[in-house]
């Protein structure tokens, strides 16, 4: 996410969140994000969706009640507070703990960084020809943050579908040791050429349906699982497209 100030608008703000290749504008200046609109596109060929509507969402109430301070009854003894009701279902409380874990920071740093980094190299294009050898005449159909599902867990990164291959680099670096036992850091790379593709097709988790995966099978029997798409479905046409 980027934060930037209008240099002749005063003290309005505009706010640029980052998601892969997709952008969204809001501001305190209707004029301001007009403004930016301009500048994207003189940097940036990009395509303008027009205003977002909240119309059509659906608010939930908070998991807790707001304000409350949660103690435990090991406190309420040392401080001698009596009559300090006991929370009578937990489970809500362990859920957005769980959702506030050091992972959430972790992966929200990570997808920041990577926006940046995007915009910093000059788009994913110029992104997918330094992390991998691209032919002359290749072209890159479709970039999609994801996870690949390793024997070690899930890695997070990018998908790159191109006329020649379809090619997946970790977000961050992995740490392994060399043979003499040197630590090193490389990006989780893996490249497979569109011509020994033989199928990808939609996968779901047996446990939760809801789940789904992209599975790519291999003329040799390889199998690759990539899930937590934004929407696996359009990549997954690009894919079959691709093959």
């Amino acid at each position: 996410m980027g934060k930037w100030r209008g240099s002749n608008q005063g003290d309005d703000t505009i706010v640029v969140l980052i998601y892969v290749d997709d952008l969204l504008l809001t501001g305190s200046s209707a004029a301001l994000i007009n403004d930016t609109k301009v500048k994207l596109h003189q940097q940036f060929k990009i395509k303008d969706l027009g205003v977002s509507s909240l119309s059509g969402s659906k608010p939930v109430i908070t998991p807790l009640e707001s304000n409350v301070r949660l103690t435990t009854l090991e406190y309420d003894q040392a401080m001698g507070v009596q009559g300090d009701e006991i929370l009578s279902d937990a489970s809500s409380y362990q859920r957005l703990v769980v959702c506030l874990s050091p992972n959430l920071t972790e992966t929200v740093k990570g997808k920041l960084s990577l926006g940046a980094k995007i915009l910093e190299v000059g788009g994913l294009e110029k992104i997918f020809k330094q992390k991998f050898s691209v032919k002359d005449d290749e072209k890159l159909l479709k970039v999609s943050q994801c996870y690949l599902s390793t024997t070690a867990g899930p890695i997070a990164g990018l998908l790159y579908i191109s006329t020649d291959k379809i090619a997946f680099c970790s977000e961050r670096s992995i740490k392994f040791l060399s043979p003499t036992g040197k630590l090193l850091r490389i990006c989780y790379k893996v490249s497979i050429p569109i011509s020994k593709v033989m199928k990808a097709k939609e996968s779901e988790n047996m446990v939760n349906p809801s789940q789904k995966y992209i599975q790519v099978i291999t003329e040799d029997d390889f199998e690759f699982w990539f899930m937590g798409f934004l929407n696996h479905q359009k990549t997954l046409r690009y894919l079959q497209h691709a093959i």
